[in-house]
């Protein structure tokens, strides 16, 4: 009898556990994501190992998508070459990874106007209140939280990202 008991409460808390809340951080054992491909134009980004495609997401922008980011507030998602700062757990839109805009020539550009280029580009989840458009970032690269778990899981700061018109 003592052994049914014990095994009653093994299989409770293997329930409860399976029951309880799910962690943001997942797990990511396969091929190493060399690079990220973000085409603004078809609202797609791709997470590469070696060119490969391995997962491909669809996504949001900031709100004025068309063209390179050039100052701050303007609404546009940069183009060129950046690479992956760092990961934040802890972002407002629940999970992110810093883009390195801007770079040098971003912040010549800017001055050279007068003005800010900016910064504080990333890739993260959200968004956390209903939008009523697609492109609704300050300038970001948005997927669902869901989707965000996965790419946070696994792109590692370093990574290049190519940003595509």
């Amino acid at each position: 009898m003592r052994f049914f008991k014990v095994l009653i409460i093994i299989a409770l808390a293997v329930t409860v556990t399976a029951c309880g809340p799910k962690s943001k951080f997942l797990k990511y054992n396969g091929p190493v994501v060399t690079s990220v491909q973000v085409h603004k134009g078809a609202r797609k980004m791709y997470l590469l190992h070696n060119g490969r495609v391995l997962e491909s997401y669809d996504i949001a922008l900031g709100f004025a998508p068309q063209g390179h980011k050039q100052f701050e507030g303007d609404g546009k998602t940069p183009e060129g070459t950046y690479y992956i700062t760092h990961r934040n757990p802890n972002s407002a839109f629940h999970l992110s990874l810093g883009i390195s805009y801007p770079n040098t020539a971003d912040v010549a550009f800017a001055e050279a106007a007068g003005k800010s280029p900016g910064g504080d580009i990333f890739i993260h989840g959200g968004p956390r209140r209903p939008v009523a458009r697609r492109d609704w970032t300050e300038g970001c690269i948005a997927v669902t939280d869901e989707e965000m778990e996965v790419i946070y899981s696994m792109v590692k700061p370093g990574t290049v990202i190519h940003i595509l018109p």
